[in-house]
């Protein structure tokens, strides 16, 4: 009681915030050098160096993002019983469901331009599944000018380059600006994320170079961590042997992003990121908000054994794959992007190698997806037909046999307005490999899912 108290409570700010500000018409210009809030951010990526309006004066935009999924689902799987110290009962039972309103998500949206070609942003998780109370995501403030040091060299150099300092989405691949953050499912043709999430705020910084050509570059550094600490480390590394360090992580991007004629867009990419030794890395499972597929593949014992005073946190990655890289990682992805009339194509290959502090050698993990979708009617594009295959192999800790995640989706959407989406899919999942002591094997859900959102 106490829990849905304080998120209806949370839900009630947001939408004092929005109905305030929105009377303050000064208040919601647009930004400069800004990925917008609604559908007129799908497929922006990096921001442009397009100056797509004028500064006279300081300008707060005040957003926010709601969503609100219907779920039927079904799960099943073939994994033996078993029992467990601590808990009562099979904890490889699955937890019987039934068709319902997942929980509700919300996200407030702050942003200012303080000057000429400087904006800083802040996102606030209002309500999600897996921090059900209020929560800073992270915010950061970015440079397109630097009109403030006088310089005619530093104003030219600067009409190629964007600097990006604070708590901010790591720029690794492409998936993170098409992905569901909470609240913020505008941007996403379906209803979840990949089957490995690679999603990860982090506090550094990131420089960009854009070239008129359609070619750019980013070279960023980070501390690796999502939750930063300033205590010693006391742990020893397995694999030397030596108290564990916590070193900087490095990714960079490499691209080419061209319209070539009003009809066609190409954009292809390459990123890397490299953490050799870091405190808790969570580059493939830093998502604060947690998977829009509720309680599939869980297990109600476990669940009743927690210390969760929620039940919507326990197991709040349902139906993703972590492969739990927390000590090192070293992450490739290649992305495709092609648009052609209202037919788009995104598609990711990605490997990742890790390991955690108690392990001496790395394992292996592959990713592939692709996303086909065609959106219509030719004038606005307001509906869309889409298909997605999503396909995750990996090396688990402790198993010899690979296991293999795949997922197919189908989705129907319609934009009623810019501002509002509704989406209906089919998805089904299934688990392959696993031993048959795991709650995963033989296992499979599938159903369906409808989501209404709102981002402005």
């Amino acid at each position: 009681m106490k829990n849905s108290t304080i998120r209806l409570f949370q839900q009630l700010t947001l939408i004092g915030i929005v109905t305030i500000s929105s009377s303050a018409i000064a208040q919601q210009q647009e930004m400069q050098y800004f990925r917008p809030n609604d559908k007129d951010g799908i497929n922006v990526f990096e921001t442009t160096k397009t100056d797509t309006t004028s500064f006279n004066e300081l300008k707060v935009k005040v957003g926010g993002n709601f969503e609100q999924t219907f779920q039927a689902l079904r799960d099943q799987n073939t994994a033996l019983p078993a029992t467990k110290a601590g808990f009562t009962g099979n904890v490889n039972s699955l937890i019987p469901l039934i068709n319902g309103f997942d929980l509700a998500m919300a996200n407030l949206n702050i942003d200012a331009q303080l000057s000429d070609g400087i904006r800083v942003n802040i996102d606030v998780y209002l309500s999600s599944r897996h921090h059900e109370d209020t929560w800073v995501k992270g915010g950061y403030i970015q440079f397109d000018k630097l009109l403030f040091l006088n310089s005619d060299m530093v104003n030219n150099i600067m009409k190629s380059i964007t600097v990006k300092i604070g708590q901010f989405d790591v720029d690794y691949g492409d998936q993170h600006y098409r992905r569901s953050d909470g609240g913020n499912t505008i941007y996403n043709p379906f209803i979840e994320n990949y089957i490995m999430d690679e999603f990860a705020t982090e506090i550094g910084g990131e420089i960009y170079y854009h070239s008129p050509s359609g070619l750019f570059l980013m070279g960023g550094i980070t501390n690796g961590e999502l939750d930063p600490t300033v205590i010693a480390p006391t742990k020893t590394d397995s694999s030397t042997g030596n108290i564990n360090t916590y070193a900087p992580a490095f990714h960079a991007k490499l691209g080419y992003d061209k319209q070539l004629n009003k009809d066609f867009r190409f954009r292809i990419t390459g990123s890397v990121y490299e953490d050799k030794s870091a405190n808790s890395n969570t580059l493939l499972g830093g998502d604060r908000t947690g998977s829009h597929y509720f309680s599939v593949m869980s297990n109600q014992n476990i669940a009743n054994g927690t210390t969760l005073n929620d039940a919507n946190d326990y197991n709040a990655f349902s139906g993703r794959f972590n492969p739990g890289f927390s000590e090192q990682v070293n992450a490739y992805m290649g992305n495709l992007f092609v648009k052609c009339h209202g037919i788009e194509f995104f598609g990711t290959y990605e490997i990742a190698q890790g390991r955690n502090i108690t392990e001496t050698g790395t394992r292996k993990a592959t990713q592939y997806a692709g996303d086909l979708i065609y959106r219509f009617a030719a004038s606005k594009e307001n509906f869309w037909i889409g298909a997605r295959y999503n396909s995750v192999t990996a090396t688990m800790l402790g198993v010899p046999a690979d296991i293999t995640i795949n997922r197919e989706v189908g989705s129907i959407g319609w934009f009623a307005t810019k501002n509002i989406m509704l989406k209906v899919e089919y998805v089904m999942q299934t688990y392959l490999n696993y031993a048959n002591t795991n709650i995963l094997n033989g296992g499979k859900f599938d159903g369906e899912m409808v989501e209404a959102s709102i981002g402005f």
